[in-house]
C-alpha cells in the first residue's frame, strides 16, 4: 500500500505477495492489495464428501473458443499481474472462476491506485473511496498511474465490462468489497499502525475483506453453503493469517524500501527504533519481538481450522487450503529464526510441492498444521518473554485439531481424483513457487 502503511492483501492475505499468498499471497490471492490474501483455512474433515469437479487442465483450456474477447483479455491481464493466483483461480469450478478472475482484477486495480506515490493524496483519497463506482462506469480508465501493474487502469474498461457480465450476485459482492477495502485503504494512507487492534484493522481492510468477499462469493455460486459467506469472523481470520505471516516475513525487505507494517505496540518492547532489530547487537530483543507476532498470527488458526471443515467443493478446498498451509509453514520457518532479520526466509520448493499435492482434504491439513505446530513448540525457549501465550495457543491449535479430527467421517482417504487434482494444480502453480519458496538446494532454515 502506499503512504506509510502501504501492504494491502489482494496480491491471499488474496495480491502481489508470496503466498498474497502476494509475493505469493492467493487468499491465495485475493488477501490485500499489497499483499493480496488473494496473491491468500480450517482443521477438520467435512463430514461429507467434496462435489465432484472438472479436472483442473480442462477448466484451463476447455473452455478458451466460449470465452469473449474481453474475458480472454482480462485472463491475459491476470496471469500478467499475478504470480500466486492465476493457476488457482482458473482451477475453481464453473462460473466462480470468472467471478473470482474479475474480483482479483478489481482489487489489483485499485491497490494499483494505492500503491503509486505519485497520485497526491488529495486526487488518491477520493479515488480510493469511490473506486466501486468505477464499475459501473463503462468508459472510467486512469492514464496517470507510473505503476507496473498499470494496465489493469489503463485498460479499466475491459475489466468493468466483464463485471458488469457477472451474475448480480457476484457483482453485489464485489462492488461491496471494492467499497469497504478503498474506505480502509484511505485510512491508512498516512496511519501508522500503531496499537495491537489497529493492526488486526488494518489486516482486515487489506485481507480480511479478500476472505469474506471470497466466501460470500463461493456462497454465491452455490459450491458452498450459504454459512460459509455468512461467517464474516471465520472468513477474516483467514485473511488475517496470511497477512500478518507476510508481514512478519517481510520485515528487512520493507525496511529496506523504506516501509513499516509491525505494530509499534508490539516492537516498542524491545526497541526505541523498528529499524534497530537489523542490528546484530540487538538480535535477542528482535527475536522476542518476532516470535511474540508469530504468536499473534497463530491465534488465527483455530479459526482456519473451524473454517476449512466446512468447505464441501475440492476446488474452493483447493483454492483456500494451499496457501494456509504454506504460511503455517512458513511461521514456523521464522519462528527465532535469526534470518529473518538478515535475509530471506523461504520454504523449498520441494517442501511447498508436497504440502500442495498433500492439502486435498481436511484430515492431511489438519496433519501438516499438527506438524509445524509442534515445530514452532519445540523451538519455544524458556526465556522467550511471550513463551506462555505461545503455549497456550499452541495448545488451543491441538486441541482444535483433534477435536474436528474426530468428526472426521473421511479419515486419511484421499481419492484418486483429489490426488489427480494436486498434482496438475502443483505442476500448474510452479511459478507461484517460484515467487514464494527459495531453491531446491537452499540452506535449511536457522532454529529448526
Amino acid at each position: 500500500m502506499a503512504g506509510v502503511c502501504g501492504k494491502s492483501a489482494v496480491s491471499l492475505s488474496v495480491l502481489k505477495r508470496s503466498f498474497s499468498l502476494q509475493r505469493g499471497c492467493p487468499w491465495p490471492v485475493l488477501a490485500g492489495a499489497r499483499r493480496c490474501a488473494m496473491e491468500g483455512r480450517s482443521l477438520a474433515v467435512p463430514p461429507h464428501p467434496f462435489r465432484a469437479h472438472r479436472h483442473p487442465a480442462y477448466v484451463c483450456f476447455s473452455c478458451q473458443d466460449s470465452m469473449t474477447e474481453t474475458l480472454r483479455t482480462c485472463y491475459s491481464y491476470l496471469n500478467q499481474t499475478s504470480r500466486s493466483f492465476s493457476a488457482v483461480i482458473q482451477a475453481l469450478d464453473g462460473e466462480l472462476r470468472h467471478a473470482v478472475c474479475i474480483f482479483y482484477l478489481v482489487l489489483r486495480a485499485l491497490d494499483t491506485v494505492e500503491d503509486d506515490m505519485t497520485i497526491p493524496l488529495e486526487k488518491k483519497v477520493p479515488m480510493l473511496h469511490d473506486f466501486h463506482s468505477f464499475l459501473y462506469q463503462p468508459e472510467w480508465s486512469f492514464s496517470e498511474s507510473r505503476e507496473k501493474d498499470r494496465q489493469v487502469l489503463e485498460d479499466f474498461p475491459t475489466i468493468s465490462v466483464e463485471f458488469r457480465n457477472l451474475g448480480q450476485e457476484y457483482r453485489d459482492v464485489i462492488s461491496d468489497i471494492c467499497h469497504r477495502m478503498g474506505v480502509g485503504m484511505a485510512e491508512f494512507l498516512e496511519k501508522k499502525v500503531s496499537s495491537m487492534k489497529e493492526w488486526d484493522k488494518y489486516c482486515h481492510y487489506v485481507a480480511g475483506l479478500v476472505g469474506i468477499g471470497l466466501s460470500r462469493l463461493f456462497s454465491a455460486s452455490q459450491l458452498e453453503d450459504a454459512e460459509v459467506g455468512r461467517d464474516t469472523e471465520l472468513a477474516n481470520s483467514m485473511g488475517l493469517f496470511l497477512q500478518k505471516t507476510n508481514i512478519i516475513r517481510d520485515y528487512l525487505e520493507d525496511q529496506q524500501q523504506g516501509r513499516a507494517f509491525w505494530p509499534q505496540e508490539a516492537w516498542s518492547q524491545f526497541a526505541s527504533r523498528l529499524e534497530d532489530f537489523a542490528q546484530p547487537q540487538n538480535l535477542s530483543s528482535a527475536l522476542s519481538c518476532l516470535n511474540l507476532l508469530v504468536t499473534d498470527a497463530l491465534r488465527h488458526v483455530p479459526d482456519v481450522i473451524a473454517y476449512l471443515s466446512r468447505l464441501r467443493n475440492q476446488s474452493v478446498f483447493n483454492f483456500c487450503a494451499i496457501p494456509q498451509v504454506m504460511a503455517i509453514a512458513t511461521l514456523s520457518a521464522c519462528y527465532n529464526n535469526p534470518q529473518v532479520f538478515q535475509g530471506v526466509v523461504k520454504i523449498r520448493k520441494g517442501q511447498a510441492v508436497t504440502l500442495m499435492m498433500q492439502a486435498t482434504n481436511m484430515a492431511a491439513v489438519q496433519s501438516i498444521i499438527t506438524q509445524y505446530s509442534q515445530e514452532i513448540l519445540q523451538k519455544v525457549s524458556i526465556t522467550d518473554p511471550s513463551r506462555e501465550q505461545t503455549l497456550c495457543v499452541l495448545n488451543l491449535i491441538h486441541e482444535k485439531s483433534v477435536s474436528r479430527a474426530a468428526l472426521s467421517s473421511r479419515a486419511h482417504h484421499i481419492s484418486p481424483v483429489c490426488v489427480s487434482a494436486a498434482m496438475i494444480l502443483a505442476a500448474l502453480s510452479w511459478q507461484y513457487l517460484n515467487a514464494t519458496t527459495g531453491p531446491a538446494g537452499g540452506a535449511d532454515m536457522q532454529g529448526h
